[in-house]
């Protein structure tokens, strides 16, 4: 059972280009990235970060790709993740092409910033021999210095006057498989060049709201910023930049899009904060039951609320739910409807049987 937003979002239309086997832009899911802390050339620790990650329910992952030991690393690393990977490179043009060589899915670049045209070219031919896609990323914080000067300080029309030059560079060497980002870590900075560009291209976008800071404040910084332009209809992938595990990033990032409705995975849990009404403890329930369920990637809806004021109408909306009641008596929905009573010790493990069986259910009929 599926919660109807009260109003759908209409997605703004762009391109359709390819991350390895993601589709990013035009009606596909909009898709979940974060990025790798360790040190690209240290293989082992790498792949684990990256399988974390994966399985945190990312859709692309990116690695710093700082010099020549971290591009060859990836012949090997991608050899061991099942998820595409986005090479991140700043300045030089040898970095975008040993990347590219070496199996990166991906090239995060500023075109502009690599140099003189014939290097530009041989990163686009690297990129094209190697069905490799690009990120242009422009970010308020290393824009050109020609731009700065004319605009005197980052604001919306002086990003996207760099991202909409890098994209004639693409552009005039014929290579249309890309994707562009205009991050700042001012939400308001951000949403507006987005908005702009959004005006001016159809290339599939990559939102973010970049160092946004450590956990909390940058969940929230990042949930009105790509939440704003979400819900205008802007964004095809996402990276929420946090000061934290990188897995974390990743939560977050899709804690966002099921806020919004545009994708559900794993189980969206709707819960009570609390009160003196409360039939059994609903936070300590809620910290357990979402760890416990945190392997659940199919769409299953579970409400845990504490007492009858909202949990009957809330239990109506969603696959799963929990009521509290006095004395140790706790009322069991299935989809909306009663099921039977609980103790307090067997709520736990009784929703965690019931979710994994709608998972079961939910995969065989898929099939």
């Amino acid at each position: 059972m599926s919660i109807r937003p009260f109003r759908d979002i209409k997605r703004i239309e762009t391109r359709v280009i390819n991350v390895g086997k993601i589709k990013v832009g035009g009606n596909n899911p909009i898709s979940v990235q974060s990025m790798t802390n360790t040190l690209t050339h240290d293989i082992k620790k790498t792949v684990n970060q990256i399988n974390q990650i994966s399985e945190a329910g990312a859709d692309i992952v990116r690695v710093s790709c700082p010099d020549e030991q971290s591009t060859k690393a990836l012949k090997d690393i991608t050899k061991e993740v099942n998820i595409p990977i986005v090479a991140d490179i700043h300045f030089h043009y040898k970095r975008a092409i040993e990347a590219a060589d070496n199996g990166a899915d991906c090239l995060r670049i500023n075109p502009g910033n690599i140099g003189d045209k014939e290097k530009i070219k041989e990163v686009i031919e690297a990129a094209k021999n190697n069905n490799c896609s690009i990120r242009i990323g422009v970010n308020a914080g290393s824009l050109e210095h020609d731009i700065l000067e004319k605009y005197k300080e980052p604001c919306p029309e002086a990003l996207v006057d760099s991202a909409m030059r890098n994209i004639k560079i693409l552009e005039d060497l014929n290579f249309k498989n890309f994707k562009i980002s205009v991050k700042s870590s001012d939400v308001f900075l951000s949403v507006k060049s987005y908005q702009l560009l959004s005006k001016q291209t159809k290339y599939p976008l990559h939102l973010g709201i970049t160092e946004a800071g450590s956990f909390i404040p940058g969940s929230i910084k990042s949930a009105i910023g790509l939440g704003n332009l979400l819900m205008e209809g802007i964004g095809d992938t996402i990276r929420v930049s946090l000061s934290d595990d990188p897995v974390e990033e990743v939560k977050i990032g899709n804690q966002i899009l099921k806020s919004l409705g545009l994708r559900n995975r794993g189980v969206k849990i709707i819960s009570c904060p609390s009160c003196a009404r409360q039939g059994f403890e609903v936070i300590d329930t809620v910290k357990i039951l979402e760890d416990k369920l945190s392997h659940i990637k199919e769409p299953i809806t579970l409400s845990i609320i504490g007492c009858v004021v909202n949990g009957p109408g809330e239990a109506a909306s969603t696959d799963i739910g929990i009521t509290g009641g006095g004395k140790d008596s706790n009322m069991l929905y299935l989809n909306g409807i009663q099921s039977k009573k609980l103790k307090n010790n067997e709520i736990i493990s009784k929703v965690i049987d019931l979710v994994e069986k709608k998972a079961i259910e939910i995969q065989k009929s898929q099939k």
